[in-house]
């Protein structure tokens, strides 16, 4: 499902579109700086939580591509809008497929790997067991858990 995503250093961080995975991703950019290291911005997705692309029609479903797309392009304007340190190089990327799978798969190459404590993922991540549950049980790197601070909760 969807091609692996590889990086070579710097700090990985999940970015879902929640404001836990938010502040993530607004630490980890911080930290990225401090370094002078690149941040990794990953979103998985699947077809249920991916943006409608623009070539979708009536009748027609499209690429696989087009909706990898259209997951970067939302990507981009959600960490566009945290106003992150311009002293961090960012670079955006998008899997598909199940969100801490992928983050596991990409942390491969990273120095360290940062999520948030809770994410979109709602009453299926109680069932299931949480993506920070399982990447700080199964990363290859360092993990950091974001808290979640009172002002998001």
């Amino acid at each position: 499902m969807g091609a692996a995503v590889s990086i070579d250093g710097g700090i990985l961080v999940g970015h879902d579109g929640s404001k836990s995975s938010s502040e993530a991703v607004t630490w980890a950019a911080g930290h990225a700086a401090r370094l002078g290291v690149p941040l990794h911005v990953l979103r998985a997705w699947v077809l249920t939580n991916a943006p409608r692309p623009k070539t979708m029609e009536p009748g027609f479903v499209p690429p696989e591509k087009d909706f990898e797309e259209a997951v970067l392009e939302q990507l981009a304007h959600d960490v566009e809008a945290l106003h992150l340190r311009q002293d961090c190089t960012v670079e955006l990327h998008a899997a598909h497929g199940q969100s801490s799978a992928k983050l596991l798969e990409a942390a491969a190459g990273a120095e360290m790997l940062v999520v948030g404590r809770r994410g979109a993922g709602g009453f299926r991540g109680l069932l299931t067991g949480s993506t920070a549950d399982q990447v700080v049980r199964h990363s290859p790197c360092p993990v950091v858990v974001v808290p979640i601070t009172h002002a998001s909760a």
